[in-house]
């Protein structure tokens, strides 16, 4: 190893905030040609500080959470929302985005009494920080088993997600919802954009998260997708061996459905076609400085819609689920999302899953061959398919009488264990 400038090593030591101690070690071992000993105490170091930011972000955490419950209580009080800056040290890439939270709870759902709520960020690895809603139950005490939920694909975490997790709070499980990279209250830009990598990253990050809680059990968690999200679960629990068990609920396979349509029906003539189209949008997108939206779900609904869009348009576009931040309720993704998608099959390993996985669809949906044929590549007998009677595909967004919350809570009590 060749040997560093002893006064720019010096600097670079106490710029990192080792001690006088630390610092005298390290030169001794360093002096002596100790380099793996003098790395290793550079590793404890870093493991400290690394420690310190969980600890710091924790208490921002109760912070939030003590503004939220006083601005609740006294409707007078100014409103701002809270800038949430991540104290993480100064400059350089361990400094990660603040975001803007609002505190009113603006959910599509009414609030639970029977849990505690706040809001909290995170970040992924790739230094995008994610704005979420925490969701424990009253009165917990000791480590809980988590649960990471998010979906639909263009929703946000005040819908779907956001009712899923109240839910399974007030079963006893602390939950996470929320809003993926780029979307919602999260960070990351350009705004607007999915990806198979970094959304499923998204959940891996949310792991991170909750597996670092003080009032969470590392081995007991789980996380939930919704709609899209459920594939990109899937990839996440192929890849994370931390995630225990993995709900996909109402399911899509985004890369097969962006490659091949709806039932397969695209041909590679017209997947060739598609390409041509989104990379001249590429070329359009970067001459004019804007990425074009594709828009969200159609408004209004022309007579031949099929039954399956008059059940997106009847959540996302009407008070039942309508929300100011969702990409479906309003002008939808950028419309070169899809193109990363067409390449990447995100189940490519989903037959490598260990862990346990509940596919839960219903009969009437049309998008019920994406868990079907998901479920056929799964391996062990820890994996399980249902098939709700009489529900389409929104039904598992947001109605009681369908989700199957005794049937999820089950499956997390035998498998977050």
């Amino acid at each position: 190893m060749p040997r560093q400038n002893p006064q720019a090593l010096l600097q670079n030591l106490q710029d990192a905030g080792c001690g006088e101690g630390l610092i005298t070690q390290f030169l001794t071992l360093y002096q002596a040609g100790q380099y793996p000993q003098s790395l290793a105490l550079l590793a404890q170091h870093r493991r400290t500080l690394l420690q310190h930011c969980h600890e710091a972000e924790r208490r921002i955490a109760c912070l939030d959470y003590l503004v939220y419950q006083m601005e609740s209580r006294h409707p007078g009080s100014d409103k701002e929302p809270i800038r949430t800056i991540h104290p993480l040290g100064k400059g350089g890439t361990t400094m990660h985005e603040s975001l803007t939270l609002s505190q009113e709870w603006d959910k599509t759902f009414p609030k639970s009494d029977q849990v505690d709520h706040c809001k909290i960020t995170f970040h992924n690895r790739y230094g995008i920080t994610l704005a979420a809603d925490l969701y424990i139950p009253k009165n917990a005490s000791g480590k809980l088993p988590a649960i990471a939920i998010s979906g639909p694909f263009g929703a946000v975490k005040e819908q779907a997600s956001g009712l899923y997790a109240q839910a399974l709070a007030e079963r006893g499980f602390l939950t996470l919802a929320f809003d993926p990279s780029y979307t919602g209250e999260s960070g990351g830009t350009p705004r607007h954009v999915a990806s198979p990598d970094i959304n499923t990253e998204d959940f891996c990050a949310a792991v991170d998260y909750l597996s670092t809680r003080e009032d969470v059990n590392p081995q007991q968690v789980g996380i939930l997708g919704i709609c899209g999200w459920g594939g990109f679960a899937l990839n996440a629990a192929a890849i994370d061996t931390r995630i225990k068990a993995t709900v996909a609920s109402t399911m899509y396979d985004m890369s097969r459905v962006n490659a091949n349509g709806y039932f397969d029906a695209t041909t590679p003539d017209e997947r060739y076609r598609m390409r041509q189209e989104l990379n001249a949008q590429r070329t359009r997108d970067y001459k004019e400085g804007t990425y074009a939206p594709a828009g969200g779900v159609i408004d209004p609904l022309p007579d031949d819609a099929p039954q399956f869009v008059k059940d997106y348009h009847a959540y996302y576009k009407t008070p039942r689920g309508y929300h100011k931040r969702s990409l479906n309720s309003n002008n939808g993704w950028n419309k070169t999302s899809s193109l990363s998608f067409i390449n990447m099959p995100i189940l490519a390993y989903s037959d490598e899953i260990r862990n346990a996985v509940l596919l839960i669809h219903g009969e009437k949906a049309h998008s019920r061959y994406f868990s079907e044929d998901a479920f056929k590549k799964l391996k062990g007998d820890n994996k399980e398919l249902l098939i709700i009677p009489g529900a389409n595909h929104t039904d598992l967004y947001d109605n009681l009488d369908k989700i199957p919350f005794d049937k999820i809570e089950a499956f997390y009590r035998e498998y977050l264990k």
